[in-house]
């Protein structure tokens, strides 16, 4: 290979991080990495805007643990990206942007587009820079690469100026990944854990989305089943122990009393298990201070005034688990109080399996979901009304098969984070859960989807308005204001682009609707009235609810 200028080099860099994908958009100050990517072993995915490339960057770091890229030009083409980059940052997701940039000879003066980037996006990433020595580039993508994936991962930007991006590097160049080993916990720190596990009454573990991103759901599953402690995940964690496991009290995270609740209300040890305090507030399980903490992670705890552990194992999570679990000994104590509401919480579960009213309720719409969707199956969730219930009642048997955004929670998601789910799984059924105020900020993404051949469906649940601003208007106020609004003709609006448009008429059509949906070779789009009184309703019932464990 002949000598290259800065943007070829970069190019060649990212083919050595195994790039597959950029997603972006095409621009005058990123001609030279476009020219240079058509020659490259890297598919560039043309998108309809800048933040559904971001979005599709993002889920596709999440899925796969590799930091996902995208590209844009400068000034609006730049700031676009920005909701993606930081709903990345604050979910734990890899994810390495790259933006073009005006030439170096004219950021001192007021000049079109320009804005300073890297100032800008610092806020919203682990670390950024701009590329203004050509022979810089190596290290500068091996370094952004090694921070985006490094544990917690996050989002890393990187600013290329349009005459920089021309200059000569010469003969090409690129620097070896660096083998770094696993950090592991003191046997000081396993000893205090299991010291404590063994004397507790009624320890509860909480599992977040680091165990996820550390691959420690069998671990976690044979740790909880060994020691017969009962496992509760947040938004984020899903999946880290099959639902049907009967230790799996499910998920907790509303911002009301729930079942869950009162597990915590009994409990005299929380074990948290590569838990984010950005998930769920630990002042919502813990106000008082008062619940003994055992912090299992591969970083130290967060400080919060809620969240102060006795003892902290940080390392490898497998392998913590797995030390802890031959040193805890609780042959002789009863099983955990909490474990006696599964019960409950599938009776909750199962009660609308058979409920036929129409407009469909959001538990009834999820759980014949739940019935069509594989254990492998993935579904992306928006933000909104629906993302409550889907996380309180969409039940994952694997890791990562129900995404949703919990540390940023950026409406918009749903659609771009299905593409890129597709692209990642082309074998697997994907959904793409959204609410009618979502699906309008980024359903310009079904025509990529089309063109990029990843056929999954979009499940709209349409009640014509903000439903989780009317929800909160509601319990604050007692009424609502500026939430209503009007839409399309979805199957009219999803054909026009090609798609294939549903619409569901009758409780008893959904399931039907769904499996042929699935079926089509292009995108799908379901648009499914739904019931929304229901939001007001677990809001009553929550309230009066009483714990009896």
């Amino acid at each position: 290979m002949g000598d290259l200028n800065t943007a070829e080099a970069l190019v060649h860099c990212l083919e050595n991080e195994g790039v597959e994908y950029v997603f972006g958009l095409p621009g005058e100050e990123n001609l030279h990495v476009l020219q240079a990517l058509k020659g490259s072993s890297i598919q560039f995915i043309t998108t309809r805007h800048e933040q559904g490339a971001a979005f599709m960057a993002d889920v596709y770091g999440r899925l796969t643990g590799k930091a996902g890229v995208c590209l844009s030009t400068l000034g609006p083409g730049a700031t676009n990206l920005m909701t993606g980059v930081a709903d990345a940052n604050l979910d734990g997701a890899p994810l390495v942007a790259i933006t073009g940039q005006v030439g170096t000879d004219r950021m001192h003066i007021e000049s079109h587009q320009y804005l300073d980037l890297v100032s800008m996006f610092n806020p919203v990433t682990k670390w950024n820079t701009q590329i203004v020595r050509p022979s810089n580039t190596p290290e500068i993508i091996r370094k952004g690469f090694k921070i985006a994936q490094r544990e917690k991962p996050g989002s890393v930007h990187i600013d290329l100026p349009e005459n920089i991006a021309a200059m000569p590097v010469g003969q090409a160049f690129t620097l070896a990944k660096d083998g770094q080993e696993q950090i592991y916990a003191s046997f000081r720190s396993f000893n205090k854990a299991a010291e404590s596990i063994s004397k507790a009454k009624n320890p509860l573990i909480l599992v977040g989305n680091g165990a996820i991103r550390a691959k420690a759901s069998e671990a976690l599953t044979e740790f909880a089943t060994y020691l017969n402690i009962p496992v509760v995940n947040t938004f984020m964690g899903k999946g880290v122990i099959p639902y049907t496991h009967p230790l799996s009290l499910w998920t907790i995270g509303l911002q009301q009393r729930d079942h869950i609740t009162c597990a915590f209300d009994q409990t005299d040890l929380v074990i948290a298990v590569g838990y984010d305090l950005i998930e769920y507030s630990p002042k919502k399980w813990n106000p008082d201070s008062k619940i003994p903490i055992i912090h299992v992670g591969a970083n130290p705890a967060e400080i919060d005034s809620s969240y102060i552990p006795t003892v902290e194992v940080v390392g490898d999570i497998t392998d913590s688990l797995f030390e802890i679990m031959k040193r805890a000994d609780r042959t002789g104590q009863p099983t955990p109080k909490a474990a006696s509401l599964r019960s409950d919480i599938r009776a909750d579960y199962e009660q609308y399996a058979n409920d036929e009213e129409f407009p469909i309720k959001p538990q009834k719409l999820i759980y014949d979901l739940r019935q069509v969707m594989g254990p492998e199956d993935i579904v992306i969730s928006d933000v909104g009304a629906h993302k409550m219930w889907m996380a309180r009642h969409y039940h994952c048997d694997r890791p990562n098969t129900c995404i949703i955004s919990n540390g940023f929670a950026a409406m918009g998601i749903a659609i771009p984070g299905a593409l890129a789910a597709k692209l990642v799984h082309p074998d697997r059924k994907v959904v793409a859960v959204t609410g009618d105020g979502g699906f309008m900020m980024n359903c310009q993404e079904l025509e990529t989807a089309l063109r990029v051949k990843t056929p999954f469906v979009t499940l709209i649940f349409n009640d014509n308005g903000y439903g989780l601003i009317e929800w909160k208007q509601m319990n604050h106020f007692g009424e609502s204001a500026f939430i209503d609004f009007t839409n399309p003709d979805f199957v009219r609006f999803a054909e026009s682009m090609g798609l294939k448009g549903y619409r569901v008429k009758a409780t008893e059509e959904l399931v039907p609707t769904l499996q042929e949906a699935l079926k089509q070779d292009v995108p799908a789009v379901i648009d499914c009235p739904v019931d929304y009184r229901e939001n007001l309703r677990f809001t009553q019932k929550s309230g009066g609810l009483n714990c009896k464990i």
